[in-house]
């Protein structure tokens, strides 16, 4: 029997309708940052969407990570835990090791434009089954209990998909 390894991808849009206390902070440190850095791109400031700059200055591609330094902090108070990812008991469990953050769109005239995105890429989980629309998962290096291997029920849902499959004998 082989053993299904999956890696699971949650790409969180931050965007200035974002209720949540913690992507409130992540929204306003990020677009601070990118005031400060998109001035380095544009001196001559023809530009004010990230989009124009993108597509017009091709070193402005590395505003994504100029600006994800402005967040690292907001992502070590996650402890390791994908955000807003549960299991079918309310309770966080997915944990990330890697993840990209991207500048979806940013104007430095109208902060309501920013909309940023961050993909957590999830530590390898073991992949049992398929239950109508959950997947039955365990960490791939999970603790063993005398009942067995300890699982989650992972309900799929929009922005978390499977990112990389490996199967091993």
């Amino acid at each position: 029997m082989s053993k299904r390894i999956v890696r699971f991808c949650y790409r969180k849009i931050i965007e200035a309708a974002s209720s949540k206390q913690w992507d409130k902070y992540v929204f306003e440190s990020s677009y601070k940052e990118y005031l400060m850095q998109s001035q380095f791109y544009d001196k001559e400031k023809k530009f004010s969407k990230f989009s124009e700059l993108f597509n017009n200055i091709p070193s402005s591609e590395k505003l994504h990570f100029l600006v994800s330094t402005s967040v690292i902090g907001y992502l070590k108070q996650l402890n390791g835990s994908v955000p807003d990812i549960t299991n079918n008991l309310g309770k966080q469990f997915l944990k990330f090791s890697n993840f990209q953050f991207e500048i979806i769109e940013s104007d430095v005239k109208n902060k309501q434009d920013h909309r940023v995105a961050i993909s957590f890429y999830s530590d390898p989980m073991l992949w049992h089954d398929t239950i109508d629309n959950f997947l039955l998962v365990s960490e791939a290096n999970g603790k063993k209990t005398e009942d067995g291997t300890l699982t989650h029920l992972l309900q799929v849902e929009s922005f978390l998909s499977i990112y990389s499959l490996k199967e091993e004998l």
